[in-house]
């Protein structure tokens, strides 16, 4: 059994005791949290599509984790002006188990 949900804005399809990290979201860790914004549910062969949402579908999730992704860098550079500009950033992330699936 699978889900395709919509958690902070991007789509993931996600299973039972899997792990996924996700934009940073509000909540302790080893809290519970339910997503709604569930738009396909397949039980073992039988699809349910929303349009644009399954009905009393839910996904169960714990917070595992805050973490930081991976530095990304980024350079700016105009040839021959001199013109060299380095900068990046490091994403804030949220490390969920799926606990469960409901349709």
């Amino acid at each position: 059994m699978y889900a395709i949900v919509d958690i902070a804005g991007q789509q993931f399809k996600v299973e039972k005791d899997q792990k996924i990290f996700v934009n940073r979201l509000k909540g302790d860790e080893g809290s519970n949290v339910e997503f709604t914004d569930v738009l396909l549910v397949d039980n073992d062969g039988s699809i349910s599509i929303g349009a644009p949402l399954v009905s009393g579908a839910a996904v169960q999730a714990t917070i595992l984790t805050h973490a930081r992704g991976t530095k990304v860098k980024i350079f700016k550079k105009k040839r021959r002006k001199g013109y060299q500009k380095e900068t990046g950033h490091r994403q804030d992330l949220t490390q969920l188990k799926i606990e469960g699936i409901t349709a």
